[in-house]
């Protein structure tokens, strides 16, 4: 256990991330990935704070965040490892990378696939509150802006394997096409989201197939007048 790095987990609450993200039925999904993140952070033996809509301070996503981390160091903790709970691929490795990183004084960036990051570690004379807030936050050049921020102070940035988040009805179709490492009660809950739209392809698919049966066989009268 590394006493001196401890886990932020800056996440909402299934219930607020459904009036965030537009994925109905999405409150399930959200409430299974806060148990299976807890559950990863839990497994790694290091010190964790959760820090959820209730806790977080500030006008803007940017305050909010830079706060929460802020508050870490408060707490006397050298180093802070952030992630979320909208990240299914995560896993306890990822996390224990992140610590053997932050002992060799690197910066670590787990970066996402929409351009932000899933994962985020690095030590408090790393972190100038004011220069962080300026941060483009939420937009999909965040992970590469910080990137960039840390290498101009001169310090190694780690960057770990790119993941997909989920924000969008998109990104869980995408998630759902490379979920053989996902538990079988994500993996359920993420085919009943998306089971409608399955059946409206197939509907379409149908009919346009129908459609093309009619149009081949009709040889007779002009299929418009």
């Amino acid at each position: 256990m590394n006493l001196k790095t401890a886990i932020l987990v800056f996440a909402n609450s299934s219930k607020q991330e459904v009036l965030n993200k537009p994925i109905f039925g999405g409150d399930k999904l959200f409430s299974e990935l806060n148990k299976a993140t807890l559950k990863i952070v839990q497994g790694t033996g290091i010190p964790f704070f959760v820090c959820t809509e209730r806790d977080q301070i500030g006008n803007s996503f940017g305050e909010r965040f830079v706060n929460a981390i802020q508050n870490i160091y408060d707490r006397g903790y050298e180093s802070v490892i952030t992630i979320g709970n909208d990240t299914p691929h995560l896993q306890k490795h990822h996390l224990i990378e992140s610590v053997k990183q932050l002992k060799n004084n690197n910066f670590v960036l787990g970066p996402s696939a929409d351009g932000g990051f899933y994962l985020m570690g690095l030590h408090k004379s790393q972190f100038n509150k004011n220069t962080f807030l300026k941060l483009p936050w939420q937009s999909k050049n965040l992970a590469k802006s910080v990137s960039l921020l840390i290498k101009t102070s001169k310090i190694e940035v780690t960057q770990l394997e790119v993941l997909y988040d989920i924000d969008t009805l998109e990104d869980l179709k995408t998630i759902s096409k490379i979920s053989f490492d996902l538990s079988k009660m994500i993996k359920a809950i993420i085919n009943e989201i998306l089971r409608p739209f399955v059946q409206i392809f197939r509907g379409v698919i149908t009919n346009t197939y129908t459609y093309q049966l009619y149009s081949f066989y009709n040889k007779g009268s002009p299929f418009f007048s």
